[in-house]
């Protein structure tokens, strides 16, 4: 598997390499195979995050006796020192290590990054950690490309890696990952197979390694055949084709008419509605079978996909002429309000 550098952290990382999402609906025995599988291609790049339940759990019992031949990520949604501080001690117990590689602030929306990076903000715990060794490098993950392009503005000389979505139907973000990269911040794909939607998975990732903005992909693997699958197609990385372009093209024409970006161009909704988050909590229940998972963070929204009131002011401001309303009934009928 080829290594490349994550930028300014000098860290060398499989070109695809590890997503942690799915092992929540794993096994110790399960992940223990799977983290074989990784070990044994050399994509030795995982990523976790405190929210993904047992995800950091079962991480660390499989590592046990080889954490030296990977290097750690993980993620927090704490917003503040005190609470970041915390996460990060029970990352370092679940993951059974003395030291995570690159800690990340987890799904920032534009908001919060002032509370982030002010004083008594998540920022000072992560560079408390990283002064005490407990952390190597900071990051910073993020949906939506303003507070991206924020955070890069204000604070991307104390950034050292960004995660971002990127793929096939989703490359919104592609000037503002340039960018990064030239800063010297390595850049990770999140959502590289757009949530499970795009089923072909070496093309997929390709296109990825070929947009010259990502530095590593870090595919959702659930099982050792899929580290096989995502090993195997990176074998095949190079320039696309004109055949591979013309199939992205007929990918996005056949997922553009509903599928969601989550750039939040139809925000605000009057009713408070998060549409982009809803999409996405439904998402995690039809393509990654993480039903009961995905009812409980949906259950934790401020407001519901059955809250909507048909307007339609969303539809008006989408980009993308979704149909946005039937869509979120689909979302309802999924979890039932």
């Amino acid at each position: 598997m080829d290594r490349v550098t994550l930028g300014k952290t000098g860290l060398r990382a499989a070109a695809v390499s590890f997503g942690g999402i799915p092992i929540q609906r794993s096994d110790a025995a399960n992940t223990k195979a799977v983290v074989d599988k990784l070990e044994e291609y050399g994509m030795n790049y995982i990523d976790t995050a405190r929210a993904y339940t047992v995800s950091e759990e079962y991480l660390g019992a499989a590592l046990a006796g080889r954490r030296d031949k990977f290097l750690l990520a993980t993620k927090s949604m704490a917003r503040d020192r005190d609470a970041m501080a915390r996460d990060i001690e029970t990352s370092l117990r679940n993951l059974r290590t003395d030291h995570i590689d690159v800690y990340q602030i987890h799904n920032l929306p534009i908001q919060q990054i002032d509370q982030v990076f002010g004083p008594g903000g998540a920022w000072e715990a992560l560079e408390e950690a990283k002064a005490a060794g407990k952390v190597g490098h900071l990051g910073v993950t993020a949906h939506n490309v303003d507070a991206l392009d924020k955070m890069l503005a204000l604070h991307g000389d104390k950034i050292e890696t960004v995660m971002f979505p990127y793929n096939i139907v989703e490359s919104q973000g592609h000037e503002t990952l340039k960018r990064a990269r030239a800063m010297g911040i390595a850049t990770i794909a999140m959502k590289p197979l757009a949530g499970g939607n795009l089923e072909d998975w070496a093309l997929a990732l390709k296109y990825i390694a070929a947009s010259g903005v990502i530095d590593i992909s870090i595919p959702g693997m659930g099982s050792a055949e899929e580290v096989e699958r995502n090993a195997a197609a990176a074998e095949g990385f190079g320039p696309l084709t004109q055949a591979e372009l013309d199939r992205c093209d007929a990918i996005r024409r056949e997922l553009g008419s509903e599928f969601c970006r989550r750039c939040g161009y139809c925000a605000p909704c009057p009713t408070g509605i998060d549409i982009p988050s809803n999409f996405l909590m439904a998402n995690y229940a039809w393509r990654y079978g993480l039903g009961d998972w995905a009812r409980s963070r949906y259950q934790a929204l401020a407001h519901h996909a059955g809250e909507c009131v048909q307007c339609g002011a969303c539809e008006g401001r989408c980009p993308y002429d979704l149909p946005i309303r039937t869509m979120l009934e689909k979302v309802s009928a999924t979890f039932g309000y």
